[in-house]
């Protein structure tokens, strides 16, 4: 289970586009998507360019393994009604945002970053010596703040490079976000609006900076969130008017960190490609049968009578993912008292795997047999992200004073 939802916010998440999807992404990453598809607004995009911060020499696959990533997307669920899907480099306002971005952020903030030196010597066969792999944290916060993103999938690992794009929002807000004539705007915003209701504000706001009345401000802040038809750029001047600081420019995300389950692969460790023990998603389903027929169990029961230990058997981390409560009580007694043996122990598992595998691998055949639709949906989506982009990009060059208006 996931734990609760934090209260809905745009979700901007993106995945690398570097081979096949296993069953560790499944349980990981997409069945959260699944969840979060349904809850809020969800833009999902192909990280094409962070694909080649690690894998630049050998660039030709990309768009392939782009295209075969989504058909995987599409077939376990992620709904393009339901959410946006596109890939980053058909929004080019994602380069254009990191490039301006990486003007003020410190190096400092980019050598910090706990997986920097990590990859590096994770992947010491690659050469990471360039500018991209260092900035690429400044690429991914600009892929979450171009679209004002309040809220970003991460698992533990990944909380440090939310928190810089953290930071990176507020240099900016505080270096671009005062408006001299910010009093004069935010007249001429509430001189559209219904009379009643700027009186309402202006009440309000003087409640709070004469009196800190603390309510006062909660309630100009919902007014402000639900006043219909102001732009994203007007309630951002407003928030600033009311709270006498700087504008929010750049939405400020938060982690969410949500639970998800720990596949182990086939030899015991994390699934994961990087060591050759995964499911894929489309891996056919004899291969998927021996492999589990195949996986090592409790080392101590080495005889079929032999009794074991379910804690020590990577096997039981499937079970806790795939079977019910009666089953993973039936594995636990049988393993501990050799009532029943490893091969006996992994067939729910086989079937359980095979059931799940089954309607992805169908409709995945059927999105591979016309791309043409794959391609049309990320031509929409990428059309409606570049417009939300846009909106972001043209106040964020007014402010930098790229443009006079």
């Amino acid at each position: 289970m996931n734990d609760p939802l934090p209260p809905t916010g745009r979700v901007v998440s993106g995945m690398r586009p570097s081979g096949a999807l296993h069953l560790g992404h499944y349980h990981g990453v997409l069945k959260n998507w699944l969840a979060l598809q349904q809850e809020t607004d969800c833009l999902f995009f192909a990280a094409d360019w962070h694909a080649l911060t690690t894998h630049y020499e050998n660039p030709g696959q990309t768009g392939e393994l782009t295209l075969e990533m989504v058909i995987d997307w599409l077939a376990v669920g992620i709904d393009p009604e339901q959410a946006t899907i596109f890939v980053q480099s058909h929004v080019p306002e994602h380069a254009e945002l990191h490039l301006l971005l990486s003007m003020i952020t410190p190096l400092g903030w980019l050598e910090r970053v706990p997986t920097y030196k990590d990859q590096q010597e994770k992947l010491k066969e690659r050469d990471l010596a360039t500018y991209g792999f260092l900035g690429y944290p400044v690429l991914q916060g600009a892929d979450i703040l171009i679209y004002h993103g309040s809220r970003v999938p991460v698992g533990e690992d990944q909380v440090a490079h939310v928190e810089l794009t953290r930071e990176i929002a507020r240099r900016f807000n505080h270096l671009f976000g005062r408006e001299p004539d910010l009093a004069e705007r935010v007249s001429a915003i509430l001189k559209n609006l219904d009379p009643q209701a700027g009186a309402d504000y202006h009440r309000l706001r003087q409640c709070h900076q004469e009196q800190g009345d603390a309510e006062a401000l909660a309630t100009a802040r919902r007014w402000i969130d639900e006043y219909p038809g102001l732009s994203t750029p007007d309630r951002d001047r407003l928030r600033a008017h009311l709270e006498g600081g700087a504008r929010q420019i750049l939405t400020e995300p938060a982690a969410l960190l949500t639970r998800s389950a720990r596949l182990p692969g086939m030899d015991g460790q994390k699934m994961s490609k990087s060591y050759g023990n995964t499911i894929a998603l489309r891996e056919p389903l004899d291969q998927v049968a021996q492999k589990l027929r195949t996986m090592p169990t409790d080392p101590a029961r080495v005889r079929r009578t032999d009794p074991g230990e379910p804690t020590r058997c990577p096997v039981w981390a499937l079970h806790q993912v795939y079977s019910d409560a009666e089953t993973q009580a039936w594995v636990q007694e049988g393993c501990r008292s050799a009532g029943i043996g490893c091969v006996e122990c992994k067939k729910p598992l086989m079937e359980a795997v095979t059931a799940e595998l089954e309607p992805i691998q169908a409709r995945a055949r059927e999105l591979s047999a016309d791309r043409g639709q794959v391609e049309a949906i990320l031509a929409a989506g990428s059309d409606k992200a570049r417009a939300l982009a846009g909106e972001t990009m043209h106040e964020v060059r007014r402010v930098m004073g790229l443009r006079s208006r």
